[in-house]
């Protein structure tokens, strides 16, 4: 007798599927809702939007980065077809940045480069979460493939550019307030801003890496793509 095959929704692929889809999508209504009301906020109050953009839309964008660490948990069980180290690497920057170093001080919550480093991160996420989730579906666009794998090359060091001048210019305010840094026994202590440059020389080692990682990547699916060209 042949075993009866499995309902297609019962499948472990198209439940896998559907998961990463939902996730995708999830993820694009985020950030298409940031970088839309970015958008509209600056054609409406000019100048003035860019400084309060942390109070309009941080709540949104401190959510869908904490939602994205369920990528490390995907690559980690292997539902999703990535390298973990690079991943690491892309989120520990931004978690690190608005959590650790917007969030907590508000004045630099005011500052323009937090308007700058959120459109920056939006472009990337928008195209590659589309990307993806389209993907999942078995849907290509040679057009979307090309952008996904290109946009990053220009966009993803002004990312790290941004979250430098970040840092650097929250640095007053964590020597004023000392936030988060520490006195230990013994005569120890741990002086946050140092902590901070530290990170600051370790954040180009890790473009660098990923930087490479990303470009290897693009090498590789760009060369594998069919894209044909029409005859005349």
């Amino acid at each position: 007798t042949t075993p009866m095959a499995l309902p297609a929704w019962l499948q472990p692929r198209y439940r896998k599927n559907t998961y990463l889809f939902i996730y995708y999508l999830i993820q694009f209504c985020g950030h298409s809702w940031i970088f839309t009301n970015m958008t509209v906020r600056f054609f409406s109050f000019g100048e003035d939007s860019m400084v309060d953009t942390f109070y309009a839309i941080g709540l949104v964008m401190r959510l869908c980065q904490s939602i994205s660490l369920l990528e490390l948990l995907h690559i980690y069980v292997g539902i999703e077809p990535s390298h973990l180290f690079p991943r690491f690497l892309q989120l520990t920057e931004r978690i690190i940045i608005l959590f650790v170093v917007i969030t907590s001080q508000e004045e630099v919550q005011e500052k323009y480069v937090v308007c700058v480093l959120f459109i920056f991160w939006n472009l990337l996420d928008m195209v590659r979460y589309t990307y993806s989730m389209l993907s999942v579906v078995g849907i290509s666009y040679a057009v979307l493939t090309w952008l996904s794998q290109t946009l990053w090359m220009p966009v993803y060091p002004l990312c790290v550019l941004a979250e430098a001048f970040a840092i650097y210019q929250s640095l007053p305010y964590f020597e004023s307030f000392g936030t988060y840094s520490t006195k230990l026994p013994f005569d120890l202590s741990i002086y946050f801003p140092y902590v901070l440059k530290i990170y600051l020389m370790m954040l180009f080692i890790g473009m660098y890496y990923t930087y490479s990682h990303l470009y290897s990547e693009r090498r590789d699916v760009l060369g594998v793509f069919p894209f044909k060209k029409k005859k005349m």
